[in-house]
């Protein structure tokens, strides 16, 4: 099983990450601090850090310096709410993998999360989520409904995602807010309908089921059984 370590001082993000990536087949520890970011990130038992810049005790960019002196080659994604140029070159010139501003899209920090995980021996994430005869491929961002392709904006690919990953459980319009657009979406709740609205064109009015002031459920449907051949 991968294991993440996560290191940000803010318990809501933390939370946030820690919920997607647990619900995506990954095993997370978090840390709030740098010091202790420093000491489980060295330890060898991670596959990839998730580091946020300003935190107490020592800085993200301290603890990622400190990380690469010590010849530790962890993968790291640094996150931070600045996004100037010379920040960017700072984390990136200080050993970090990857680089992501506040606010941002879970689905996004997933997706570099499996590219800096493709190339370790043994560091996998989760399949491709499947339920029932809908299958969703991660990599072209696309779903397989009872044997044809059906292409997915990003948007649609993500919810697709969270609905698979929560097969016949309610997800509230929030949930899926927050796991869609990003933990600080400021939009309205409608757009979680209208994307509704398209995944039920897309891939079969049936499978979502609205729960009135309260969400939606997704409910599979059974794959249809292979057709055994005929004999010659």
């Amino acid at each position: 099983m991968t294991r993440i370590l996560i290191a940000d001082d803010e318990p809501r993000i933390a939370s946030f990450i820690t919920k997607g990536l647990t619900a995506a087949g990954f095993t997370t520890t978090s840390v709030d601090d740098g010091i202790r970011a420093l000491d489980y990130g060295s330890s060898g038992e991670f596959d990839l850090l998730i580091l946020d810049i300003g935190m107490p005790r020592m800085d993200g960019l301290a603890v990622l310096q400190a990380l690469r002196a010590m010849k530790c080659t962890v993968p790291v994604i640094v996150l931070t709410a600045k996004d100037s140029l010379q920040d960017t070159l700072a984390a990136l010139d200080g050993g970090a993998d990857d680089y992501m501003t506040k606010p941002f899209r879970f689905e996004e920090l997933l997706s570099r999360i499996r590219l800096r995980l493709r190339d370790i021996p043994g560091a996998q994430g989760a399949p491709d989520p499947t339920s029932g005869d809908v299958t969703l491929d991660v990599d072209l961002r696309s779903a397989k409904v009872g044997g044809r392709t059906v292409p997915l904006s990003a948007r649609e690919f993500a919810m697709a995602r969270a609905f698979l990953e929560n097969e016949g459980r309610l997800l509230s319009r929030e949930q899926l807010l927050s796991r869609v657009w990003g933990y600080d979406f400021d939009g309205s709740s409608n757009v979680v309908d209208v994307y509704v609205g398209y995944l039920r064109n897309k891939l079969g009015p049936g499978r979502f089921l609205s729960v009135r002031g309260a969400g939606y459920r997704f409910v599979a449907v059974p794959a249809a059984p292979s057709q055994p051949q005929s004999g010659s």
